[in-house]
């Protein structure tokens, strides 16, 4: 009987052992938290990348023990709210006032951590999107202004140019991304010092695009499409764009950018290094 009532003793402790370590654990500090910037108001592309990238984020936050928070109010772009963050997250678009702008490279240069994707780093003088913000894309991006793309997006060999960078340390040398379209940029980032290069199109992905344009189609060249910039903690995705069903106007998603584990990889780890990193 003494026996039985010390296994069932010994039995509630482990229990509540194992609860308080659970709960523990449960409620341990956030490593550090992310909030999304985002507009979603066109470009079905986008948005379903949008829509991908509010779920995928929330249940990474969950697996790697950090937040992650979304926004559409762009307002939120001032020196007070982003105290509260480690990292922000450009999604699809660029903030067009002058003191969000402010406020961002303030953040940038104190030491903060950013990545933004595909039309994050878009500007083309004369359109929608002109060419007003020198700061963001010739000195913090590098890259200048769009000069074209792929069409349709179509997956792509890309090449991981540095294997050194906590980003890319657990990537192949290349590997197949999800399908995208694709962007060639106004400046040539390998001349610039700053720009430190982790992926390019391999040339296996040539002829990249199905058209029907010929110029959407690229036959050569050297396209970085994942790069940071030194003098930052920052990181840059050319992905973000999915296929879409556009003929049979159903806007059917017909591609994803999260799900390939390699790439989400890349994503995760560039993540986790934005928001522990002390430096850039």
């Amino acid at each position: 009987m003494l026996i039985k009532l010390k296994t069932v003793l010994l039995g509630f402790f482990c229990l509540g052992f194992l609860q308080s370590v659970s709960a523990q654990k449960n409620t341990a500090k956030p490593l550090f938290k992310v909030i999304g910037f985002y507009t979603g108001k066109e470009d079905q592309a986008h948005i379903s990348f949008l829509h991908e990238a509010t779920k995928w984020f929330p249940a990474m936050a969950k697996k790697y023990n950090f937040t992650f928070d979304s926004t559409a109010n762009w307002g939120n772009l001032n020196d007070e709210f982003l105290k509260q963050y480690q990292v922000v997250i450009f999604l699809d678009t660029r903030p067009e006032d002058a003191a969000q702008r402010a406020a961002f490279e303030r953040y940038m240069k104190n030491g903060g951590g950013w990545m933004g994707f595909h039309f994050s780093a878009f500007e083309l003088d004369k359109s929608a999107i002109p060419a007003n913000w020198d700061w963001y894309h010739n000195e913090f991006l590098g890259s200048g202004q769009y000069g074209s793309n792929t069409w349709r997006p179509t997956s792509a060999i890309l090449k991981v140019e540095d294997r050194t960078h906590p980003a890319t340390k657990n990537l192949p040398a290349k590997f197949k991304a999800q399908p995208n379209e694709w962007y060639r940029w106004e400046k040539d980032l390998t001349q610039n010092p700053n720009i430190r290069i982790l992926a390019s199109i391999d040339p296996a992905s040539f002829p990249l695009g199905t058209g029907p344009k010929p110029n959407e189609i690229w036959h050569s060249g050297y396209y970085p499409v994942v790069w940071t910039n030194k003098n930052y903690k920052m990181i840059y995705f050319n992905m973000g764009h999915n296929d879409i069903d556009y003929e049979q106007h159903t806007n059917k998603d017909l591609s994803h950018t999260f799900g390939n584990p390699v790439e989400d990889r890349l994503i995760i780890d560039a993540l986790m290094w934005l928001g522990t990193a002390k430096t850039n």
